[in-house]
């Protein structure tokens, strides 16, 4: 990039596929208003401007609108904005995005700094996921991630899955918790909620946060908190949107939990529900490393998680922070938020969410970047 004759360093991109309302596009927000807050020019690039966080861009953050459906069709537009605007790092997050972030740079012949963010299992997503294209991805991640400059992981398990699955070096993958605990989580976690189910002499509630996807298994979550009804009143909220609201909608309905159990959707603020839940529940199948638990424990919160790979053990000191229960096992887990609602609610330690703060997050992402460490 060129001003008045003189070169300057280009942008700090962060490229993704939307703006919805999930933990990855938080994280992606983070980092950019955190890089913002340093100094640096940053662009937020997105195949669609369209979703939950379209605005929530941070001052000073430029938008860059790809203005594609999908991964492979923006691939022409990220040439052109990498050709036009030769960004110093280009940062993503998601399996797709960084798949067409690899071979964008390839085409452009640019020098930009690739890192890749790996938020999932990878063997898990590629086990179960990338629906009709669950055979080609492996294949293309194993031949072309080796040609990123910078792989960072949110979690230890993450990084040793990565490595097998994909056959890179351990070393060459850096292992950075994600900036999921911002400055202003904790004002946000005071605010009031005006909601009936958190007043007075409310039965106590159960809160889940994620997207509706089978593999954040709240169906467990639900059988779960019908057998903790059999012992005591209590009530379960799940925040977030996603594809499964119909089957997890008739399950609720199955097991006469209508009146006790509703699903509200996207919520700008979860984390107010969060520091007045009686216990946080993460249900999840499989993780990477899961944001939702520790801005739970950031709120305060209680908390009872699955042993799924990967995250929750890390988070929670091995069952230090809160309790573990086996992955799809209902019985269990409504067992341990049993436990959880009749012991006395204790003040988490701040070694429990520290890691994960925003500022230390976002200075260990610029210290691997070249020319941009601090």
């Amino acid at each position: 990039m060129h001003v008045s004759g003189v070169m300057t360093p280009g942008p700090i991109a962060l490229f993704l596929p939307s703006l919805e309302g999930g933990g990855a596009e938080r994280v992606m927000l983070q980092l950019a208003r955190g890089f913002r807050e340093r100094g640096l020019a940053v662009d937020v690039v997105v195949f669609n401007a369209a979703g939950a966080y379209a605005d929530d861009i941070p001052r000073g953050v430029r938008l860059v609108n790809l203005r594609a459906g999908r991964a492979l069709t923006s691939l022409p537009a990220l040439v052109r904005y990498l050709r036009r605007d030769r960004p110093m790092a280009l940062v993503v997050t998601s399996t797709h995005a960084s798949l067409v972030a690899v071979i964008a740079k390839l085409l452009a012949r640019v020098p930009t700094h690739l890192v890749v963010r790996q938020a999932e299992t990878f063997s898990v997503a590629a086990r179960d996921g990338f629906r009709g294209t669950r055979a080609v991805i492996p294949w293309l991640v194993r031949r072309l991630y080796p040609l990123v400059d910078t792989i960072i992981a949110g979690s230890a398990g993450v990084a040793d899955d990565l490595a097998s699955a994909v056959g890179l070096s351990r070393e060459r993958i850096a292992v950075i918790p994600s900036p999921v605990v911002a400055p202003e989580l904790f004002a946000q976690a005071r605010e009031p909620l005006d909601h009936a189910w958190f007043g007075p002499g409310a039965e106590p509630v159960v809160l889940g946060v994620g997207r509706l996807t089978g593999v954040k298994g709240f169906d467990t979550l639900i059988r779960a908190v019908a057998a903790v009804r059999e012992r005591r009143p209590a009530r379960l909220m799940i925040l977030g949107e996603g594809d499964e609201r119909p089957r997890l909608e008739a399950l609720v309905r199955a097991l006469g939990l209508s009146e006790v159990v509703a699903l509200p959707g996207f919520v700008r603020n979860p984390f107010a529900y969060m520091a007045q839940s009686a216990v946080f529940v993460l249900s999840s199948r499989s993780e990477g490393s899961p944001g939702a638990l520790i801005q739970a424990l950031a709120c305060g919160a209680r908390v009872v998680a699955t042993d799924c790979r990967n995250g929750p053990r890390e988070i929670l000191g091995g069952g230090r922070f809160g309790r573990l229960v086996p992955v799809g096992d209902a019985s269990a887990l409504a067992g341990a938020i049993l436990a959880a609602l009749a012991e006395p609610r204790a003040a988490i330690p701040a070694d429990a969410w520290s890691p994960y703060s925003h500022t230390a997050a976002v200075a260990r992402h610029l210290a691997l970047l070249p020319g941009y460490a601090s």
